[in-house]
């Protein structure tokens, strides 16, 4: 695996007036998705005193509430950024908080940073009061990720037959594989097909540490 690289995890603010964050659509997934002022957002930053790194100086999170589309498309881009999560409370229980979307740079996935900034904003909702925190995968390596972070299959499913996982859990082994083998009822490309079949022979990975 990629060595990790150093990171500042940083929580941006909490819904339903959380910051705007600009990402670029050619390094992340979702992008366009945490320009919305209505969901909270944490960030992994490049450290300053990474060497690897120079990142510019750009506030990667703008109060924006105020501005209209055109407005927004011209934010600095957050170019620091290696990661980020979005994330609101449930419509009808305010104790739950869903995790929208979770994107990571593509020049840095598979370092594991996903699961560490989600393992931090997990402690940082529990601390807050939620009692309960969900996201919806749509995908084996996202499935994969979240349960490093402590996040367990729950055997429901959502939108376009989206896995729901939680935190807190009391997943075991077996559930792991159940969730996963729901994705070999799908359509899978090569990589993601053995992607799932070695992790159902090899089992669940570790989880990670609070960060």
């Amino acid at each position: 695996m990629p060595e990790e690289p150093q990171v500042a995890l940083e929580l941006l603010g909490w819904p339903p007036n959380g910051p705007t964050l600009r990402l670029h659509h050619e390094r992340f997934s979702y992008a366009g998705k945490f320009v919305m002022s209505s969901t909270g957002k944490a960030v992994a930053r490049a450290r300053a005193d990474d060497d690897e790194y120079e990142p510019e100086a750009v506030d990667a999170g703008i109060e924006s509430a105020d501005l209209d589309s055109s407005e927004r498309a011209e934010l600095p881009y957050a170019t620091d950024v290696l990661a980020a999560v979005a994330f609101n409370e449930d419509r009808t229980d305010a104790s739950t908080l869903w995790l929208r979307y979770v994107t990571v740079d593509r020049a840095h996935r598979g370092r594991g940073l996903g699961p560490k900034l989600v393992a931090f904003v997990r402690d940082a909702a529990l601390e807050r009061g939620y009692d309960r925190l969900q996201i919806a995968v749509n995908n084996p390596y996202a499935y994969d990720a979240l349960w490093k972070a402590d996040f367990g299959f729950t055997g429901e499913t959502t939108g376009i037959a989206e896995l729901v996982l939680e935190h807190p859990t009391r997943a075991t082994t077996e559930t792991y594989r159940r969730g996963l083998e729901r994705f070999l009822e799908r359509d899978l490309s090569a990589g993601e097909r053995a992607f799932v079949e070695h992790r159902l022979e090899e089992g669940p990975p570790s989880r990670i540490d609070s960060p």
